[in-house]
């Protein structure tokens, strides 16, 4: 008898179909834009509150006469909250949904970056963006909703569609920063940043569950309503037949406790949410696992690092510091309009990066991609060493390093969720995130402190060797993703 068929009670053979299945006749259409939009719009308060510190720590020093260290200690709290709330949000999504995951990272991020623009004195402004930080952490469970929505056909060239959304971000607060700053300084900045965020909590009532979250879960009815109103709403129509679960548990057996562990318990909340968030950190560690999770790390960490780091260089090289003068990044005064527009136009420099992802992405496949982007941010920044004299091809090279190292990150952003299966998914991509925060802190004490300390050969090795170790892990990545099916146990991610 095939697969795709059962006997019923009246001895007739009736048609049965899985969740991929359905979602590839579905297709991707108005549903799965109306998904995009609201995942973009999580992408783009993400995006400004991050890219927000680049104005507000040099006004809040001038205002409130704060030392250089406590104009770092702005961003780097940021960080370290968005470390945690990776981590947080990718547990609670992973064993309580993708809408409650969101719903929190919206109700975080609103109120504190909103009351952020109040803040009376310098240790108020830090506790706020703390917690600013921790609804930051989130962005990975919209872009792991997102994920679940779109079928396999053409899965890694929407999802960088919706990176884009993160660029779209960063070039509206730098345009929001030329133009609020210098007339009504970094309060009203910080108010206005925060309306991307409180959208997201207002239409949140829209907000649709993930149905693959649910057929994990095993909820098939939930799920087939859901696919019902994608095919309506897509004007297609869903196979015939019935939905069925192409879990097979024999494979599941082995995994079950520590998939089950926490859903199942009958203890208080904060057992029951540690009991969870310590089984899908062992599972991230399994025999089927560890390597990708492993690897992942260190890619996510030198991405991180690289950007960053890629970012701050341009910022330091342009603005003359390459000659060792003693002023700091930032150092330039807040009102400034020139710094503005200069941070405005570098924004640009990503979006060349992102199309070629989307062209290459579905057609060389993940790995092959950002493999090959790795090596050309390599070579962009092979003849800084020399110090070329010429500011114009100076600043060219490092948007191209910054044009492919965008793409390696929005490529990974995409081959992450698609390795992990369903039961780990956020969890998985909200750690791997989380390390690749830590370089986020690290790389300005390489990036700034080598190049204002006359050390801009070191620190071009130090990224150099970093995007080498990172381009040599991708490549020993388990297998490809692209056009393959998603799963949804640990069970199941090497059977295929």
């Amino acid at each position: 008898m095939d697969h795709d068929e059962v006997e019923n009670n009246d001895g007739n053979l009736d048609q049965m179909y899985t969740l991929d299945e359905a979602l590839a006749v579905v297709g991707f259409g108005r549903f799965q834009v109306l998904v995009l939009c609201y995942a973009g719009l999580g992408s783009i308060a993400e995006a400004m509150e991050v890219m927000i510190l680049s104005f507000v720590g040099p006004a809040v020093k001038s205002q409130w006469e704060l030392s250089s260290a406590q104009e770092s200690l702005i961003t780097t709290v940021v960080f370290a909250g968005m470390l945690v709330g990776a981590y947080s949000w990718g547990i609670i999504s992973d064993n309580y949904g993708r809408r409650k995951g969101l719903l929190s990272v919206a109700i975080v991020t609103s109120i504190s970056a909103f009351l952020s623009t109040f803040s009376p004195d310098y240790i108020t402004l830090i506790i706020l963006r703390v917690f600013v930080g921790v609804g930051l952490g989130g962005g990975p469970v919209y872009s792991t909703w997102f994920l679940e929505f779109v079928p396999a056909q053409k899965r890694g060239t929407w999802m960088v569609i919706f990176s884009t959304f993160w660029s779209v971000g960063t070039i509206l607060e730098a345009s929001l920063a030329w133009i609020i700053m210098p007339r009504l300084g970094w309060r009203w900045l910080l108010a206005l940043s925060s309306i991307p965020s409180f959208a997201a909590l207002i239409l949140y009532g829209f907000v649709i569950e993930s149905p693959r979250y649910l057929y994990m879960r095993g909820k098939m009815n939930d799920v087939y309503n859901i696919l019902k109103k994608m095919a309506i709403l897509n004007q297609t129509e869903l196979p015939s037949g019935m939905l069925v679960s192409d879990r097979r548990p024999e494979l599941d057996e082995e995994f079950a406790p520590e998939e089950r562990i926490g859903l199942l318990s009958s203890g208080s909340n904060e057992v029951t949410f540690f009991k969870a968030g310590f089984s899908s950190v062992i599972m991230l560690f399994s025999s089927r696992l560890v390597k990708t999770t492993l690897l992942l790390w260190v890619v996510y960490f030198g991405n991180s690092f690289a950007y960053y780091g890629i970012i701050l260089l341009t910022s330091e090289i342009s603005s003359g510091q390459s000659e060792c003068g003693p002023a700091t990044l930032n150092s330039k005064i807040s009102d400034d309009a020139s710094l503005y527009r200069d941070v405005f136009l570098t924004s640009f420099a990503e979006l060349p990066g992102l199309i070629l992802s989307a062209i290459i992405v579905d057609f060389l496949g993940r790995k092959r991609s950002m493999a090959l982007m790795y090596l050309f941010s390599f070579i962009f920044l092979l003849p800084l060493f020399f110090k070329p004299q010429h500011e114009f091809l100076t600043t060219g090279l490092l948007f191209g390093a910054r044009m492919f190292v965008i793409g390696t990150f929005t490529i990974v952003g995409i081959y992450c969720p698609e390795i992990y299966p369903t039961a780990v998914r956020s969890t998985g991509y909200g750690v791997a995130s989380a390390v690749g925060r830590i370089g986020g802190m690290i790389c300005p004490l390489v990036a700034v402190q080598l190049v204002t300390g006359c050390h801009l050969v070191p620190a071009l090795v130090f990224f150099d060797v970093v995007i080498a170790l990172s381009g040599i892990c991708v490549m020993l990545f388990p297998f490809e993703t692209k056009g393959r099916k998603l799963t949804d146990t640990v069970a199941a991610c090497n059977s295929s």
